[in-house]
């Protein structure tokens, strides 16, 4: 399984994550905090996919290690990006990145994918 995690401010656009979903290939789900996954874009965005929307609590991501990380988010979350941590717990044991945290141009959103480690 392909991942795609978001991690965003509450200003961002469908514009701005579809931007990013453009760099993501063969995607089976979007995932993101659970406290987010009710924002309108990015239901928008699973919609126009056709994809799976997941979420996960704030406790899921603390303590991952990502290849990226941001001293803010860090301190807010206890790891390094939201967008790697997501992709990767939600790809499952044994996941890996395929494509590490890409943040938007506008700064209002990042992504990154991961891969399960199922074979």
């Amino acid at each position: 399984m392909r991942v795609a995690g978001f991690g965003f401010r509450a200003a961002v656009t469908l514009e701005t994550l579809e931007t990013l979903f453009q760099q993501a290939s063969a995607v089976s789900a979007l995932v993101t905090l659970a406290d987010k996954a009710e924002h309108p874009a990015l239901l928008a965005l699973a919609r126009q996919h056709d994809l799976p929307l997941r979420s996960l609590p704030r406790e899921a991501l603390a303590g991952l290690t990502t290849q990226t990380r941001s001293c803010r988010i860090e301190q807010g979350f206890g790891t390094g990006s939201v967008a790697e941590a997501c992709a990767l717990a939600a790809a499952g044991p044994g996941a890996w990145l395929v494509l590490p945290r890409v943040t938007s141009p506008d700064g209002m959103a990042t992504i990154a994918v991961a891969q399960g480690g199922e074979t």
